[in-house]
């Protein structure tokens, strides 16, 4: 189970408590703090990934609080609120990752009488484990899914206000179309380094380099440690860095908002050894959209890997 699900649901449950004996309380943090319009729409998104994609395809018939949101915090060590708890009553549509990712948006609704439309990105996309592995829900890397998730929520959005169903059946075919300009890009990294190896500090950017034809060279052991926030064991992090000491790879991809000493000691290892090294982060920086975000993300990967 992902650590920003395991290691919260405690916090959730002592949440929920004080929650049940507050009448009022604040906008969660990545939210203006203005007043909702009477008109809009209120959707809450786990993360600002989510949360940029429904207001695109909202418009300004939303009003959109997205839970995780802050690009310097670790997301794993998010903890819910009651302020979380707050916004998540007021909802008319919510906007989660699931499979596992973000488990206490469920724990949420089920304290609430609230019962919002939700959007379960995992469950729209149908995205499943291979045979014996677990299923990478790092699901806004995979672009097809993405398209999917936001067809999906113009209609729910369409369901909840019918009057401006065309409005969000268009902002949500530019938003794909848009995506579709990125799946282009994707295609000629593809074209050019498919079969290439790679290394990576956890399975966030997975579904990015699959896409573009790479292989995962890196220890499922190390990975899957990392995610976990467990201890590396000493051959497995030797076999890591052997990686870059016999250039086995051309670049190394790694979660820049989940760091330590291991992943330091493997992104020194791969700059030492001349490997082109990409940072790239779980949620939105601030300024991006999903649509220059994940641009932003593919031209990288093309001139790292055209480095080596």
């Amino acid at each position: 189970m992902p650590r920003l699900l395991r290691a919260r649901l405690a916090v959730v449950t002592s949440v929920l408590v004080a929650f049940s004996a507050c009448s009022s309380g604040t906008a969660s943090p990545s939210d203006s703090g203005s007043s909702v319009p009477s008109h809009a729409i209120v959707v809450v998104a786990s993360t600002n990934v989510y949360g940029d994609i429904a207001q695109t395809v909202g418009g300004d018939a939303v009003h959109v609080t997205s839970i995780i949101s802050d690009p310097t915090q670790d997301p794993h060590s998010y903890e819910a609120n009651t302020q979380v708890a707050l916004q998540l009553s007021k909802a008319k549509l919510v906007i989660e990752n699931g499979g596992g990712y973000d488990d206490f948006v469920d724990t949420m609704l089920r304290s609430t009488k609230n019962q919002p439309a939700v959007v379960n990105a995992v469950e729209v996309t149908g995205l499943r484990p291979a045979a014996g592995e677990q299923l990478n829900e790092h699901v806004w890397y995979s672009l097809s899914s993405v398209q999917q998730v936001a067809t999906r929520v113009a209609r729910e959005l369409a369901t909840i206000d019918p009057s401006r169903a065309s409005t969000f059946t268009a902002n949500a075919s530019t938003f794909n179309a848009g995506v579709d300009k990125l799946l282009s890009a994707q295609a000629q990294n593809k074209e050019r380094y498919a079969g290439a190896g790679v290394a990576i500090t956890e399975p966030v950017p997975l579904y990015l380099l699959e896409a573009a034809g790479l292989q995962n060279m890196t220890p499922e052991e190390f990975s899957e440690a990392i995610e976990e926030g467990e201890d590396v064991p000493t051959a497995v992090l030797k076999r890591t860095l052997d990686l870059f000491a016999e250039r086995q790879v051309k670049a190394l991809v790694y979660n820049e908002q989940t760091s330590g000493p291991v992943t330091e000691q493997v992104t020194s290892a791969a700059e030492r050894a001349g490997i082109a090294v990409m940072p790239v982060t779980e949620t939105l920086p601030q300024g991006q959209t999903y649509l220059t975000w994940m641009r932003s993300n593919i031209s990288r990967l093309g001139q790292a890997l055209g480095k080596s």
